[in-house]
């Protein structure tokens, strides 16, 4: 789910200091990236086309998903800051992160986006560039400013043929681009083919997978009330991958608030419950959420809930980002221990 964050300041303050900042050339984030340094690239990104004298040297992460996919590109020293970590780097990335100016912990207003100056905004999802955000991208645009948007988030746009891509497609059509943009395309190149094997391998499990178990993926818990994943949420693919179904795939958002009782209806064969424990707010914990549904009557009751058929994935790995594919493994090892798969 994601929530609305007022910004402190209007876009227009922006034009301070973004009217002398441009896409230079140069860099040294890579070995390739030198040799694209005076290339002039173009991608398209949610429908707009962004055009680059040369690889971006100050870009700014506006969630922890795009900070991670742009350290796993290993593009840390083009990075003018990050902002709105949900939970710690991934181990691998950690070294890359801690050079790495954090400009919030939470959610980007504009005063900040302008106070670091970037040459690129990038965001994991279309409505953090908003009038009381950072700014729509029509604005940003206008003020020199390109944005990137994961393909993710914008799927309606991403067709090959009439048909459209899957969300892991998407994401690595993310790498590509961002790979092309940065002049770091071998990296890009390198990352989808590591991804894709993960990707293979967790598919081979629904040839041994039981019937089609359904999954109920429970991502926070606000008061009493659960958001799930629904049909355009990343876990909706990840159970297609391994031969299970979500129980919430006739819902046509990401992670829609729902009821208990809804939950319970649909009867769910095991539950994935998202960890999101350093974020630090009530509900967020996968224990706090374990709680919740074992405090619920209603959801007492359910099969699922009586026989502890529950997995703990981090809540971050269900976002669309570089460490989506490692909810995979793990979502295959619990459904293992569960004995849905042969």
């Amino acid at each position: 789910m994601r929530l609305r964050h007022p910004a402190r300041l209007g876009t227009a303050a922006l034009a301070l200091s973004l009217t002398a900042v441009g896409c230079a050339s140069g860099g040294n984030g890579s070995s390739d990236g030198k040799a694209a340094a005076a290339r002039k690239t173009t991608v398209t990104s949610c429908g707009k086309k962004l055009g680059f004298d040369g690889p971006p040297k100050r870009a700014v992460a506006l969630d922890q998903s795009s900070t991670e996919v742009l350290l796993a590109l290993g593009l840390q020293d083009r990075m003018a800051g990050t902002s709105n970590l949900k939970t710690r780097i991934a181990p691998e990335y950690r070294a890359a992160y801690d050079g790495v100016k954090v400009l919030s912990p939470k959610i980007l207003t504009s005063e900040q986006l302008r106070a670091a100056t970037p040459d690129l905004a990038v965001g994991g999802f279309a409505d953090y560039f908003t009038k009381d955000r950072v700014g729509t991208r029509e604005e940003l645009a206008e003020l020199g400013l390109p944005s990137f948007v994961s393909a993710v988030d914008c799927p309606k746009q991403n067709t090959v043929g009439g048909r459209a891509r899957t969300p892991f497609e998407l994401l690595f059509k993310d790498y590509a681009d961002l790979g092309k943009a940065f002049g770091v395309e071998k990296r890009a190149r390198q990352l989808v083919k590591e991804q894709r094997a993960t990707l293979a391998g967790a598919a081979k499990t629904k040839k041994r997978v039981e019937g089609e178990p359904s999954v109920v993926w429970l991502y926070s818990v606000y008061g009493d009330t659960p958001y799930v994943a629904g049909r355009s949420a990343m876990p909706s693919e990840m159970s297609r991958v391994v031969g299970a179904r979500n129980a919430f795939d006739d819902v046509d958002e990401d992670w829609p608030q729902v009821s208990w009782e809804e939950v319970a209806k649909r009867k769910p064969d095991f539950i994935v419950l998202g960890d999101l424990s350093e974020r630090g707010k009530p509900g967020d914990s996968a224990e706090d959420k374990l709680k919740a549904v074992r405090a619920n009557p209603v959801m007492a009751k359910l099969p699922a809930v009586q026989r502890k058929r529950f997995i703990e994935i981090p809540g971050t790995e269900m976002d669309p980002s570089v460490r989506t594919v490692s909810a995979l493994p793990r979502l295959v090892t619990g459904m293992e221990d569960l004995g849905y798969v042969r």
